[in-house]
């Protein structure tokens, strides 16, 4: 027998997860529009240069890790602090804005294999964790 899901969201259609997802999505929505970060994108602007990949012209970005330069294409704007901590986990929804709504010193422009390094470094360390304290997340 199948167990029966609390859903105490939404008039009782919405699990906690779902809820849970849901604001997720409306903040990272947001946060397209933080202007903010796209003030790391200009800071990291270096001038008109040439693709490598198509030998066209664009304006070339230095990655704030490797020195490298980039057209935009593969630039990330990433948070110097994640907003979820890789060790401490989800500590509350106050942090969390905070922490995703930084000032423009707050981002850092990178281009996409040293965010993706960075990504999986955070990913190592969270999945390092016992999975009852991963369980904890966004409760």
């Amino acid at each position: 027998m199948k167990k029966q899901k609390d859903r105490p969201h939404n008039g009782g259609q919405w699990t906690a997860a779902r809820y849970r997802s849901f604001i997720v999505g409306l903040l990272r929505q947001g946060h397209l529009r933080w202007g903010p970060k796209y003030t790391a994108l200009k800071r990291a602007y270096v001038g008109p240069g040439i693709n490598p990949e198509t030998g066209r012209r664009c304006k070339l970005h230095r990655c704030e890790m490797c020195m490298a330069t980039f057209p935009l294409n593969p630039m990330r704007v990433d948070h110097i602090n994640p907003v979820v901590d890789p060790v401490r986990g989800f500590q509350g929804w106050d942090e969390y804005i905070s922490r995703m709504f930084q000032e423009s010193d707050g981002y850092r422009a990178i281009c996409s294999p040293c965010h993706d390094k960075i990504t999986a470094r955070d990913n190592r360390i969270r999945l390092g964790k016992p999975a009852r304290e991963r369980k904890k997340r966004f409760s």
